[in-house]
């Protein structure tokens, strides 16, 4: 396994690989890696000759009152389950390398970022943009992998990826939860022990919504919305910032529910902020 901190040895290793008619596969992460991590690489290693994990937690993604200098770094455990997945080259760059002192350019993505967890946190899918953007520059990658409890993020890319017409195929694959139901999550090691036994409702809410909607009991999504604030608001210490249906490409909101659709939610736990979804079939 070969870690690569600079932007041009990584640029050089990229062009190696490519120049060998071999394929990439890319998992770009902010570290704090997890099993729903693991499946991402399995995946990439199946479907490509080399695999390309990054670690970088973006500071554009994060807001001046957000939790960046908390979020969680465990780079020797990281590593650790890198070279056990067989990782081929792990990309660890400098805020420097990523960010010059003379770097102005930002990508935006209005029509998948401005509801839902945009809404929330100003600018934060900006941050995820740019820094990916940028990332596929560097690595080339054929294939990149992104995991589905990110929904928005995962539609802000492929919308990205479209409208700059950029060359690498972006592979929303499913979530991966815990066995009790929550998603896995980096975030999910700053509960407490009292708030992890709670956060498990989460999922258990969205679960209630989709069997509220598959078996046509309420098709009203204002009505449904209401329900589930209800549930999850006998959660201590929870304050909720959206529960949301909505359509599964666009993100716009769906009043009544009559075609596949997206049922969202983010809330804070405590002083964590957990995000999950389920999908509407």
């Amino acid at each position: 396994m070969k870690i690569i901190h600079s932007v041009e040895e990584m640029k050089s290793s990229t062009h190696a690989t490519r120049r060998g008619r071999r394929s990439i596969g890319f998992v770009p992460t902010m570290g704090a890696l997890h099993e729903g991590h693991r499946a991402l690489i399995r995946r990439a290693r199946r479907e490509n000759d080399q695999v390309v994990v990054s670690i970088f937690v973006n500071p554009a993604q994060f807001g001046p009152r957000e939790d960046f200098t908390q979020y969680p770094r465990a780079l020797s455990k990281d590593l650790a389950l890198l070279k056990q997945e067989k990782c081929d080259v792990v990309f660890i760059p400098s805020a420097s390398q990523i960010y010059p002192p003379e770097f102005s350019t930002w990508v935006d993505v209005p029509a998948c970022s401005a509801s839902l967890c945009g809404k929330f946190r100003p600018g934060h899918f900006r941050g995820v943009a740019t820094v990916v953007a940028a990332l596929f520059q560097i690595v080339q990658p054929t294939r990149a992998y992104f995991g589905l409890k990110d929904y928005q993020q995962c539609r802000v890319i492929d919308r990205m990826v479209k409208d700059l017409q950029i060359p690498v195929r972006v592979v929303a694959c499913p979530t991966v939860r815990e066995p009790d139901g929550l998603a896995c999550s980096s975030r999910n090691r700053r509960l407490s022990k009292r708030d992890r036994e709670e956060a498990v409702k989460l999922y258990q809410a969205l679960y209630l919504g989709r069997e509220l909607i598959e078996q046509k009991i309420m098709l009203d999504s204002g009505r449904l919305e209401t329900r589930l604030k209800q549930v999850l608001s006998q959660i201590p210490h929870c304050r909720i910032d959206y529960i949301a249906v909505v359509d599964p490409v666009t993100l716009a909101p769906m009043r009544k529910i009559r075609r596949p659709a997206v049922l969202a939610a983010a809330l804070w736990i405590g002083k964590t902020r957990l995000i999950d979804n389920v999908v509407i079939s």
